[in-house]
């Protein structure tokens, strides 16, 4: 298996020299990296090329690496039925440089680019409808950003009895635990929900 991906990731960075940065085979898959200006050019040519044919798009995600300047990582998965393989493309980017929308090339990408640009702020320049999709409107941040505070900020909800839209703060569902990481053997120094019925 390992062999065949290395078969593929030389034709492909023979094909698409200028326009692979890296080819790695990881965890089953061969992972390509290249340049946001030459993404529409790679995944057109991985659709088309009749050695490849990844014309099955699976999906894209979003990575947050906060500590890096290019912190976003987008990964597109596709899958080839005639090589019977996955392939990984991975983008890096920034807060302010868009990524090319590929709608033109996998129109299914157009609510999962929705999605990472609600999710952790990413740009996809010339997508057909590039807004919020998951979370409300005037939603403040992007909740998947490894930066994005756990409290703080206000939900928005319709209320029915009401018949308005309510803005309200966000309420917690769950106190803030205190863990003292003791030993179960040794024992805590408070008496544990349930421990009381044991005297």
């Amino acid at each position: 298996m390992s062999e065949a991906l290395k078969d593929l990731a030389a034709y492909i960075t023979e094909k698409l020299d200028a326009q692979i940065q890296d080819a790695m085979v990881a965890y089953g898959e061969l992972t390509l990296f290249v340049e946001p200006g030459d993404i529409i050019d790679v995944l057109n040519f991985l659709k088309t090329d009749v050695q490849c044919q990844f014309f099955a798009f699976v999906d894209i995600s979003g990575v947050d690496y906060p500590e890096r300047d290019k912190r976003f990582e987008i990964v597109y998965h596709l899958l080839s039925p005639r090589q019977n393989q996955r392939i990984r493309v991975k983008v890096s980017t920034d807060e302010d440089t868009p990524v090319p929308s590929v709608v033109e090339v996998f129109p299914a990408a157009d609510w999962y680019e929705r999605e990472i640009y609600d999710l952790y702020g990413v740009l996809f320049s010339d997508h057909p409808d590039l807004r919020r999709i998951l979370t409300d409107y005037g939603f403040e941040g992007h909740p998947l950003r490894k930066d994005f505070p756990l409290t703080g900020f206000v939900q928005v909800r319709y209320d029915g009895d009401a018949r308005r839209v309510i803005y309200e703060p966000v309420e917690l569902r769950q106190e803030f635990r205190n863990f003292d990481f003791l030993s179960p053997w040794e024992g805590t120094d408070y008496v544990l929900p349930g421990d009381e019925k044991a005297n």
